[in-house]
This record gives structure tokens, sequence and C-alpha cells, in this order.
């Protein structure tokens, strides 16, 4: 499959209709009017608007339940009953990582992500299972869609003797970034656990990507563990927080003096701008230079039924989540979800400028706000100059 390519009368991020021209799966020209080429392909995009790969920056490949029908929710409120009741329905449904992960990362780049960033479960009863599967699929679809394994202790790190050496050998294998978990709230030992996760990034070179739900004053108390060790370890723009709650604390005073600190560290967050929990501020973010990426979370797992892995959409919830209506502050929810995942991710060549890689959404809509308020099917997307979906499906079969 080719991945030179001429594409006419497209808008890039909604600007002035012109062509563009795709030479070995990168942008080689931007112009009105370019001339055909024998043998070129050509695409008209009849005035859509061009947009970069979308970036799925948090999500759980190894746990969705897409395509296996539907499953009525079982587990209580409670962070520990969601983990327990998951590790169970994992053996009796038969949640099977590559297959699964392959049709959730078909999904998302059904509707345009063309990078993901997956938590994988690592535990003493999975063992490596999960990340086996999910690097399964990064194979299958390398030429599609980019996909970051962060090795994940799920069930706790230090609660579970045995989980630090799994972490260890699934890092020196396919996982790229080093996970934790509720340094208090989990494993009631923030010390062990961020000593650990650190020394493992030190260890392998690796970044880092911690889960705080804690709330409050507890997850600021681990927020500043984990900005202590960030600096003492020299990782700035190397670790991420996602979830971080705490930072929707009521105190605002109190919250801001934390961005404050974590844009000093250089420590990006990521969210799913969750409506039932308080969550990071988008323009204290912003006002502070702290990157924010975006994610889905679980898509329709055991931890709950919704999700599609649709970043238009989440775009438009993180808008929601942060009062966004201008055309400007919409358009920042969507560079979370674009432009902040890649700068989390490191994606190299990311944009839609000459010489970018050409991985590339083309959406009909009028602005790019009004594409995430109605959030149309994606009329095409490429991956390296390939189109590998069309209105809003992948090109590929899921399993």
């Amino acid at each position: 499959m080719s991945n030179d390519i001429l594409l006419r009368n497209l808008r890039p991020f909604g600007a002035d209709a012109t062509d563009m021209l795709i030479r070995d799966g990168r942008i080689a020209r931007i112009a009105p009017g370019l001339p055909a080429e024998d043998g070129l392909p050509e695409e008209d995009c009849g005035g859509a608007i061009l947009l970069p790969g979308l970036v799925e920056a948090h999500t759980h490949l190894d746990k969705t339940l897409w395509g296996m029908g539907w499953r009525e929710h079982q587990a209580g409120p409670a962070l520990r009953d969601k983990i327990d009741t998951e590790r169970r329905l994992r053996r009796e449904w038969d949640i099977e990582p590559h297959r699964q992960s392959m049709r959730q990362a078909l999904l998302s780049l059904g509707h345009g992500s063309t990078a993901i960033r997956s938590h994988v479960d690592v535990d003493t009863e999975v063992g490596l299972a999960g990340i086996e599967g999910v690097a399964a699929t990064r194979a299958a679809l390398a030429d599609q869609v980019d996909i970051e394994i962060v090795a994940f202790p799920q069930s706790g790190l230090m609660s579970r003797p045995g989980t630090l050496e799994l972490l260890d050998e699934a890092l020196r294998g396919p996982a790229d970034v080093v996970g934790g978990l509720d340094p208090c709230g989990i494993d009631a030992d923030p010390k062990g656990q961020l000593d650990a996760v650190f020394a493992l990034a030190e260890k392998h070179g690796k970044p880092i990507d911690i889960h705080l739900h804690e709330p409050g004053e507890l997850g600021a108390f681990s927020m500043e563990m984990i900005i202590e060790r960030t600096r003492a370890h020299a990782m700035q723009g190397k670790v991420t927080i996602s979830h971080a709650f705490c930072l929707g604390m009521p105190d605002r005073d109190r919250a801001r003096a934390l961005v404050g600190e974590l844009a000093d560290a250089q420590i990006h967050v990521a969210t799913v701008a969750t409506p039932s929990r308080p969550v990071p501020l988008a323009e204290d973010l912003r006002a502070a230079g702290v990157v924010l990426c975006a994610g889905s979370d679980g898509i329709r797992d055991t931890w709950g039924p919704y999700g599609n892995g649709d970043m238009l959409e989440r775009a438009m919830l993180l808008g929601l989540r942060n009062n966004l209506r201008a055309d400007r502050d919409v358009e920042h929810a969507l560079w979370c979800c674009s432009w902040g995942g890649a700068r989390v991710m490191e994606l190299d060549g990311y944009g839609i400028e000459e010489g970018c890689r050409a991985d590339l959404v083309l959406v009909e809509a009028e602005s790019v706000t009004h594409a995430v308020a109605a959030r149309p099917a994606r009329k095409l997307v490429l991956k390296a100059g390939r189109v590998v979906a069309r209105d809003g499906r992948a090109l590929r079969e899921a399993p």
C-alpha cells in the first residue's frame, strides 16, 4: 500500500481550502492547486477539516468487553471492589488481552486515534499475559496505530509480593512506561512504592505514568512525593500523573500551588474529564504551562459500561467539565486530545505542517469547534500517509 498521496480541497485546522502532497509518509507540501502526477493517487476531501491524528493518551486496552456482548455491571463503588471484581471476571468471562485490545484499538482508529497509550495490568495472577497480548496487537497494527504500553500494577505493588519482579521483566521486554497506583490508598506504603517505581524508571531508562485517584490532602501528599522524586531523579518532562483528582479540591489556593510545583518539575497531567469526581481544571494547568492530555480510561469494561474511544467526544466532555465555550477554549480541549497527548508520548514529527508525519484525520464540519460539538464520523484517517479508516470505521476488520 502506497504512502504517497495527493489530498485535495482540505482545510488544515479550519483554515482556507488547500491541497496537500504526502511523500514517504510525511507532509511534503501544502498549497492550493498542486499539480497532478502520473500514478499518484488523489483523494478529494470535499472541504473537510484536517486535524492531526488524535491521541488516546490514557486507556486500558486489555480490559475492554467490546464485542463480547452486553454484560451487567457487577463491581461495588469502592476502588478495591472494582479491582477485585475485575480480577474475578477476567477469569470467568475470558477477557483475552490480544483479542480485546485488537477490538478497542481498531475502534479507536476508526474514530481517528493514530496513537494510544495503554495501561496494561501486571499482577501475580495474570502475570505478563496482558502485556504480551497488547504487544501482539501493537505488532499486528504497527502500520496503522502507535501503541505505547504502560506496565501497570493495578492490584498493588508493595502489597502484592512478586509484582515488582514482574514489572521489571515487563520493562526488559515490551513495556515502554513504568506505571504506579495510589501509593497511599492501595499500597499504604507511599515511600516504598514511589522508590520502587522511580528505581525501575532509572534502571530501564523509561518514563513514568502514575494513576492518582487519591482525593484532597491525601492525594496532595502523594503528589508532593512524586514531585520530590521527579526532581531528585532529574526526570523532568518524563513523568505523568493520571487523574490527579486532588487538583480538583475545594481549596483552590492549595490546588494552584500544587499546579505551580508540577509546572516547575515539568510533570504532565492526564485526565478523562470524569463528571463523577473532582478533576484538574484545564485553565489552571494551561495558565501554569502544565501539559494536559486526555483519554477514555476504561471503555465498556468491568469498571463501567461507558466509553466508545472517540477522542472528539472526549474533547467535548473535557470542554463541558471545564465550562469551555469560546471557540479558542474548545480548540484547547481538542489540543489536549491531540497535541497534548503527542507531547506526553513524545511522538516524532507530530502535526499538520510540512515535514510532519502524515498521521491525519479529516472531518466534515464548519469549524474545529463545530467538529468537537457535533462529532461527525471521521471521513478519512491516514497513518503515515496510508488510508487506514473511512467513514468512521477502520479498514481492517476486528476479530
